[in-house]
């Protein structure tokens, strides 16, 4: 393993949070990203909106809200 550099450490930080790249590319970012502190500052901003993202997914509307939004669109299409 080899430190990757910044560039390469940053132009491929998305598929390195998403586990997207070969055992090697991952190994090289990891090992830089240890030495590094402006790319695992944004790999910690990466990761957390990442986990933000996925959460919010997972999270529903409340059945009340949902109604109100649809009963408001249909309003809307049928003045259309």
């Amino acid at each position: 393993m080899t430190d990757c550099g910044c560039e390469k450490a940053k132009a491929e930080l998305e598929e390195y949070l998403h586990n997207e790249l070969c055992a090697e590319d991952a190994a090289d970012i990891r090992e830089h990203l240890e030495s590094c502190t402006d790319c695992s500052t944004e790999h910690l901003i990466g990761r957390t909106l990442t986990d933000v993202v996925q959460r919010a997914c997972k999270e529903t509307a409340p059945e009340d809200l949902r109604d109100m939004v649809l009963q408001k669109l249909r309003a809307v299409q049928s003045t259309h």
